[in-house]
C-alpha cells in the first residue's frame, strides 16, 4: 500500500539506483530474509560489514543508517502502563512482527500517510513529512486510541465492551486528521467547532479506508470504528455517516444519540458540547456529497473538504454554516457551477445547516 513511498524518482531502467538507496534496500531485505528488524540488523553487522556487504563506501552505509533511524513510520510497544513510548518494534521497512497490534498499527500509519500524499499531495500531517509515530498497548484494558498531539496511542481494550483499537483503521485515519487539522485550521474542541472538528476526522478517516480497500462512495459502508465492538455489544460501528443515530443500541452503551439533520441537534454540556453527537450532521452531509457525485469520494467531494480545511479562511471557531459555506465557494472555485456545486448545496440543505 505505500508504493508512493518507495517508488523511485527516476526510472529504475534508466538509472542505476544511488549507492545510498542500494544500502537501504540491502538493509530492509537483510532484516526481511532473517526475520529480523533493521535496527538488529545494523546492530549485528556492523558499520565495517554493511560497507562490505553492500558494497558502497562508508559513507553511503552511514546515510543509510541514518535514513533509517529516522523512519516515516514507527511502532513501540508501551513499557509500563504508564510509559511511553517504551520499545520499538517496527519502523518502515521491517518485516512483520508476530504481534497482529503491531502490524495493524504499522499499516494504518502507512495507509493514512500514502493516502494524504497520493490524493492531495499533501506530505505527512503538517506537509513537511512528519514521521508517524504509534505506542500500542498502552495501559491495561485501556478502551481507546488517540492522537495526542505528537503521537497515536492505542489501547488493547477491556474485551467487555471494545476490542483492540488497532483493528479499525479509520479510527487511526480519524485520530491522525486531528494531527492535519492542528496544522491547519485548529478548529477548536468544544461545541459546534468541536463536532465539526470531529466529522472532518470522521470523513478523512472514512476516506482512508476507501481508499486503502480501492472502494468508490457506492461501494463502501460509511461506518467508523466498524469490528471495534465485541460480540457481546449490538451495535456495528462507533458513529455511521450513511445513517447517524443507528451504530449501536445496546443495553449497556445506549442507542447512538447523533442526528443527521439540525432539527434534532443536541444541546447538552456533555461529550465537551457534543462533539461527538452532532458531528453526525456534518457527516451525513458530506456521505450525500460523496454519493450524490459517485465514484471515489476523495476525488471530488474529499478534494472540496480538504480545500477548505488547508485554505487558511476556516475560522478556530467555525460553526457548519460557516463551514458550509466555504464548501460551496470552494465547489465554485475548483469545478464552476456543476453538479459538484449542485451536490454541497443540496446536501447541506437537506441537513438543515442554513448559509448566508
Amino acid at each position: 500500500m505505500w508504493t508512493t513511498w518507495l517508488r523511485p524518482t527516476s526510472p529504475p531502467h534508466r538509472d542505476p539506483p544511488v549507492p545510498v538507496d542500494k544500502t537501504v534496500a540491502f538493509l530492509r531485505q537483510a532484516a526481511s530474509v532473517n526475520d529480523l528488524t533493521v535496527e538488529q540488523v545494523i546492530e549485528r553487522l556492523g558499520e565495517q560489514e554493511i560497507c562490505r556487504r553492500a558494497r558502497v563506501p562508508r559513507r553511503f552505509a552511514v546515510q543509510a543508517v541514518e535514513r533509517l533511524r529516522s523512519p516515516r513510520v514507527s511502532v513501540y510497544e508501551a513499557a509500563l502502563a504508564t510509559a511511553r513510548p517504551g520499545r520499538r518494534v517496527r519502523i518502515e521497512g521491517d518485516p512483520p512482527t508476530r504481534d497482529a497490534t503491531v502490524n495493524r498499527a504499522y499499516s494504518a500509519l502507512g495507509d493514512t500517510y500514502d493516502f494524504f500524499l497520493t490524493a492531495f499531495g499533501r506530505d505527512s500531517l503538517d506537509g513537511e513529512g512528519l514521521p508517524l509515530v504509534a505506542v500500542v498497548h498502552s495501559g491495561e484494558t485501556y478502551n481507546n486510541a488517540f492522537w495526542d498531539g505528537e503521537q497515536m496511542i492505542y489501547g488493547d481494550g477491556d474485551g467487555e465492551v471494545f476490542q483492540d483499537f488497532t483493528i479499525p483503521m479509520d479510527v487511526t485515519a480519524h485520530e491522525l486528521t486531528h494531527g492535519v487539522v492542528q496544522y491547519t485550521a485548529n478548529l477548536s474542541f468544544y461545541d459546534q467547532p468541536g463536532a465539526l472538528h470531529e466529522s472532518i476526522c470522521d470523513v478523512f478517516g472514512s476516506l482512508v479506508k476507501q481508499y486503502s480497500l480501492g472502494q468508490t462512495a457506492g461501494e463502501a459502508d460509511w461506518l467508523i470504528g466498524a469490528g471495534l465492538f465485541t460480540p457481546r455489544v449490538t451495535g456495528v460501528a462507533l458513529r455511521s455517516m450513511k445513517a447517524p443515530g443507528t451504530a449501536y443500541d445496546d443495553d449497556v452503551l445506549g442507542k447512538d444519540p447523533q442526528p443527521a439533520t439540525m432539527d434534532d441537534y443536541v444541546r447538552t454540556g456533555r461529550d465537551d458540547g457534543g462533539i461527538h453527537i452532532n458531528s453526525g450532521i456534518a457527516n451525513h452531509a458530506f456521505y450525500l456529497v460523496a454519493t450524490a457525485l459517485g465514484g471515489h469520494a476523495w476525488e471530488r467531494a474529499g478534494q472540496i473538504w480538504y480545500d477548505v480545511l488547508t485554505g487558511g479562511e476556516l475560522a478556530e471557531q467555525a460553526l457548519f454554516s460557516d463551514f458550509a459555506g466555504l464548501t460551496m465557494r470552494a465547489a465554485r472555485a475548483r469545478y464552476g457551477h456543476g453538479e459538484e456545486l449542485q451536490a454541497v448545496c443540496k446536501a447541506w440543505e437537506q441537513v438543515g445547516v442554513r448559509t448566508l
